[in-house]
């Protein structure tokens, strides 16, 4: 989203980016009660956060995104302290000998479009509206800097424990993997400090305008939300977020486990509505990866599922489905570096293990007639 003024972020817009930010988490990306609490604080401790655009960045700016690694559910139960994010910049910047102007989000979700707020704010330095991915992935790796060549590392971690350290390696996959290690190792939840990088490599390989792409479509939820009586809802909601009905549903059974600090799981459905008689499945890795109707295949990653509450889109994750949840099932396109080659071998469907071919979720749309 272009054009923009530079301008502030404080409670009022904070909520809305966190509802936003919860639908591109597409299922995961953490609680977004959790992470607007986060920001919320922060921000009433220290002051707005100036939002700037890529564009606006000096040409020797030193940008250090932030970010929460582990299972999203983890967090509900340890939080995170307002020293988190200090720790990791001073981390970086002595081993980077660089001064940090401002840190970004890499992905979208409840929590990581919230945290780098956080940080913002309690460093004093501006927030930039850019991510790496346009919504929210599991692994480190799974980003657009990486297709652009650049490097995780130098990566610092912290834990709440008081556990920290700079890791340097030789590729972005085994950063991913050495870190979850480290991860599993300290109770399933890391704060870390990654793809440090030049002004220059955030504006050609960022997917630019998350922020305000967040708090856009959280105003859309949040007005929708304020006018039910309206007999097209469903449509207009489609419509604020370019999305594709997929299916409208309850939840009949939930299988969840946490396992190499992921969360694993599979939600099946019954068919409500229009949809009654035929079942929907969609299988998640922290975030949503195949949605299935009726053993058909609707939409995989790097498209975005999202699960929103049937009678007022707020988008639920993962973390908060349970059984009798009644839910529309919604596709979104992912951002464009991923249907690239390079961004389908990285974060396509049979990374995942999922035996399809990637098709745009509004080309399957139209063979469904919808």
């Amino acid at each position: 989203m272009k054009g923009h003024a530079m301008r502030s972020i404080g409670v009022d817009e904070i909520n809305d980016i966190a509802l936003g930010a919860a639908l591109l988490g597409a299922g995961g990306g953490g609680d977004p009660y959790i992470g607007r609490l986060i920001a919320i604080q922060a921000v009433r401790e220290c002051g707005p956060v100036t939002l700037i655009e890529p564009d606006e960045l000096p040409d020797d700016a030193f940008i250090a995104p932030c970010a929460m690694m582990g299972a999203p559910t983890v967090m509900t139960e340890k939080g995170s302290g307002r020293n988190d994010f200090d720790r990791l910049f001073d981390l970086v910047e002595q081993y980077s000998d660089k001064k940090i102007y401002a840190t970004m989000p890499m992905e979208a979700g409840g929590v990581n479009s919230m945290l780098p707020i956080a940080a913002a704010a309690r460093r004093g330095i501006p927030l930039v509206d850019v991510d790496g991915m346009g919504r929210a992935f599991p692994e480190l790796q799974m980003v657009t800097f990486t297709i652009g060549g650049a490097s995780a590392t130098p990566l610092a971690y912290s834990d709440e424990k008081g556990n920290a350290g700079v890791m340097s390696n030789v590729s972005n996959k085994w950063t991913e993997d050495i870190a979850r290690s480290i991860t599993n190792v300290v109770g399933g939840q890391l704060m870390i400090c990654l793809y440090t990088m030049s002004a220059q490599m955030c504006r050609e390989w960022g997917v630019k305008g998350i922020v305000s792409k967040c708090e856009q479509y959280g105003k859309a939820i949040r007005s929708i939300k304020e006018g039910l009586a309206d007999t097209t809802t469903e449509q207009r909601f489609l419509e604020l977020t370019d999305g594709y009905r997929l299916f409208s549903g309850k939840v009949v059974d939930v299988l969840r486990e946490t396992r190499g600090a992921f969360n694993f799981g599979k939600v099946i459905l019954e068919g409500i509505g229009g949809d009654k008689g035929h079942k929907a499945s969609v299988e998640y890795q922290n975030e949503n990866l195949r949605c299935e109707v009726d053993g058909e295949t609707l939409a995989t990653a790097p498209d975005l599922i999202c699960l929103v509450d049937q009678d007022t889109y707020t988008p639920v994750p993962n973390e908060a489905v349970k059984y009798g949840k009644r839910v529309l099932i919604v596709g979104l396109p992912c951002a464009p570096q991923w249907r690239t080659e390079e961004g389908i071998k990285l974060v396509g469907p049979r990374y995942f293990g999922i035996d399809t071919d990637y098709i745009p979720v509004e080309e399957r749309s139209k063979r469904k007639g919808e």
